[in-house]
């Protein structure tokens, strides 16, 4: 949801390229259904499709290692509170990497990413500081280092997010994200936990397909229904 309300936002702004990363995540085809249907709704000059292996292969994350169960969120305590097993180890860095090496075959002057700090699972790579460091690496590593990192919704939170995407006509029904399942979102997933608070304070109907009510004990989708 925060790279489709990126995206409307770069689309706004310039004449956009988008790039998708398949990294071996559970809901890995469902996400790269998602994006494509994004880009072309959105009128992206190209979309570029990637894979990298490197994730699954070393595993560490519940998002990419089958041995690790996906937690649903704990109403007992805070999200974010601490980094949780669904972060892929410093993932947003090898994301950067190829988006700015398409950015100087392009010459492109900019590279937007959805990262959000509020409202996040605790990521450590979505913190402000990760942006500004990687942009002196830019800086440093690039041909004329000028190309900018972009993270318009970096101070944001999830209700402001929805409601700017609202304003941006960002497509949000074609968005995923769940953790868990790419058929009906789980509904209880610290990620559709997110989501799903964040349309209700937003005072707005969540368009995606979550599992029925009563499939997922305790699960905020039996309150919050699309």
């Amino acid at each position: 949801m925060d790279s489709c309300v990126t995206a409307a936002l770069a689309v706004r702004d310039t004449e956009a390229y988008g790039i998708h990363f398949s990294y071996g995540q559970r809901t890995e085809a469902r996400e790269l259904a998602a994006a494509r249907a994004v880009a072309e709704r959105l009128g992206l000059r190209q979309f570029l499709p990637l894979r990298i292996d490197l994730f699954h292969i070393i595993g560490g994350s519940a998002l990419t290692d089958p041995s690790i169960a996906v937690p649903d969120a704990d109403p007992e305590h805070a999200i974010g509170a601490e980094i949780p097993v669904t972060y892929v180890p410093f993932r947003n860095a090898h994301f950067l990497s190829a988006a700015v090496s398409w950015a100087e075959v392009l010459g492109a002057t900019r590279v937007y990413i959805g990262a959000v700090e509020q409202d996040s699972s605790g990521y450590p790579d979505c913190r402000p500081a990760y942006y500004e460091a990687f942009q002196r690496l830019i800086q440093t590593g690039t041909r004329d280092g000028k190309i900018q990192v972009v993270t318009p919704l970096i101070q944001l939170s999830k209700t402001e997010i929805i409601r700017l995407g609202l304003e941006s006509n960002a497509p949000l029904e074609l968005t995923w994200s769940c953790y868990k399942d790419a058929h009906s979102a789980c509904g209880v997933c610290e990620s559709c936990v997110l989501r799903l608070r964040a349309f209700a304070a937003a005072q707005v109907p969540d368009p995606i397909p979550y599992q029925k009510p009563g499939t997922a004990k305790g699960s905020p989708a039996a309150m919050i229904q699309a």
